[in-house]
């Protein structure tokens, strides 16, 4: 099992920057492929962004690429979020999570609790 814990939602203004953060803790940290989902009211649940285990390798969507930055430190069993230049629709839930897909954009095993993000125009 793996637990995870994001914090660093809030709110914001349209073009600010937010850093979001997730804590892992039960199994190996640097086993697994992270990523960040959010979820907007009446929408479906989308992924963001995510990592490899060695961060080497990244994905983005199309809607953040060039905005949004992820990292990790298998260090500090932690993935952040780096959420710059933001706009009214980026608000959502924003979910940290893990999994080994074979892809990036895959299937994620483990959840956190999600965390609000929402961006005032």
């Amino acid at each position: 099992q793996v637990q995870l814990v994001e914090s660093g939602g809030g709110l914001v203004q349209a073009g600010g920057s937010l850093r979001l953060s997730c804590a892992a803790s039960g199994r190996t940290f640097s086993d697994y492929t992270m990523g960040w989902f959010r979820q907007a009211p009446g929408k479906e649940r989308e992924l963001v962004a995510a990592i490899n285990w060695s961060g080497m390798y990244t994905y983005y969507a199309g809607s953040v690429k060039g905005r949004f930055t992820i990292s990790r430190d298998n260090a500090k069993n932690t993935v952040y979020l780096q959420m710059n230049s933001l706009k009214p629709e980026d608000t959502a839930v924003y979910y940290c999570a893990a999994g080994r897909p074979v892809r990036m954009t895959g299937k994620y095993d483990y959840w956190g609790q999600g965390t609000q993000v929402t961006v005032s125009s």
